[in-house]
């Protein structure tokens, strides 16, 4: 059995659904964090959100007794900042769609932040603002229809918030990109250039990621052909995960961040459409999915996913929750 912050350097880690969820730590998490850092791993807190500038959301992580300095957190907007400097001369003019920790990260890659087309700038770069408003948006589209390059920091189609789920960067981007027909280049997750930056920031060897979105963390991952760790306190559920489409699927799953410092179980059989693991069995039989046993529900939806993963097809939701039905009844939150 492996303990996974003794296997991986670096925890390359989310943050809302994964250690808090609307700015209140998830319960359990700071300490986890806290015995993982002292068994040696680095912890770096990766997030598509280019708002907040990293000093803010470490002190934001440190008043929820989670262990992070200003140096351990990476954000979409220091890795659209990096692509932005790699495609553009040195004191090139950027029209900044965003928050002023967007500006930010664009000066310090040695760019020059501007507001308005009128100063002729080669690039327009939009992040998540709580204050942006069509004016800003309007420059924006006049410098990308005269060829400007278009980037945008995430995709994220929404974000949550206080009140509920709410439109993200994504939805904003679709303002610009729908008024010039120029798409976006992205560099938030999954796309590679914020695993990029976590990499180059951390000097990760052989980092683990941590999140709970199948469609941006272990995406992100598959693609940087790197492991992760799926947490089931965020958005994605138990039959998310079941049916998951190849590329999105984790290659360890557990229900908290714990499971960091818990000796990861031996799954067998995983190619056969029979797997166990501690005390269940899963098989897979056609497009039939079976789950009996009993033990912790976590190992049998491990089980579970790894015999509905032995086929390229994936189960059907209603596969996965007849399937799961025992694990709900042995205390696996829906």
């Amino acid at each position: 059995m492996t303990n996974l912050h003794e296997a991986y350097d670096v925890a390359l880690l989310d943050l809302d659904g994964v250690v808090y969820i609307g700015g209140v730590a998830i319960p359990g998490a700071p300490k986890a964090l806290q015995e993982a850092k002292r068994g040696g791993m680095h912890l770096a807190y990766v997030t598509n959100n280019a708002s907040r500038t990293p000093a803010a959301v470490a002190a934001l992580l440190r008043g929820m007794d989670v262990p992070a300095e200003t140096e351990d957190v990476v954000t979409s907007a220091q890795a659209a900042a990096r692509l932005l400097a790699d495609k553009l001369p040195a004191k090139a003019r950027v029209l900044v769609v965003g928050a002023t920790a967007l500006s930010l990260a664009v000066r310090e890659r040695g760019l020059v932040p501007v507001s308005t087309a009128a100063e002729d700038p080669q690039a327009v770069v939009q992040g998540y603002g709580p204050g942006i408003d069509y004016s800003r948006l309007a420059e924006g589209g006049l410098a990308v229809r005269a060829g400007a390059l278009f980037v945008g920091t995430n995709a994220d189609s929404t974000l949550p918030g206080k009140h509920g789920i709410q439109p993200g960067n994504g939805s904003l981007l679709r303002v610009i990109a729908h008024a010039t027909g120029v798409e976006p280049v992205i560099a938030g997750k999954p796309e590679p250039p914020l695993h990029r930056e976590s990499v180059i920031r951390t000097g990760a060897r052989r980092p683990l990621i941590v999140g709970d979105r199948l469609d941006t963390d272990i995406e992100a991952a598959s693609r940087a052909d790197c492991d992760s760790l799926l947490v089931l306190t965020g958005v994605t559920r138990p039959a998310d995960v079941v049916t998951a489409p190849e590329g999105q699927r984790p290659t360890y799953i557990g229900e908290t961040l714990r499971t960091l410092l818990a000796p990861y179980p031996e799954i067998s059989g995983q190619k056969t459409g029979t797997a166990t693991c501690g005390g269940w069995t899963a098989v897979r039989d056609g497009g039939a999915l079976r789950l009996t046993g009993d033990g912790a529900p976590a190992d049998g939806l491990r089980a579970l996913c790894a015999a509905a993963w032995s086929a390229p097809e994936p189960v059907s939701p209603g596969q996965a929750e007849a399937a799961l039905g025992a694990l709900y009844t042995a205390g696996l939150s829906h």
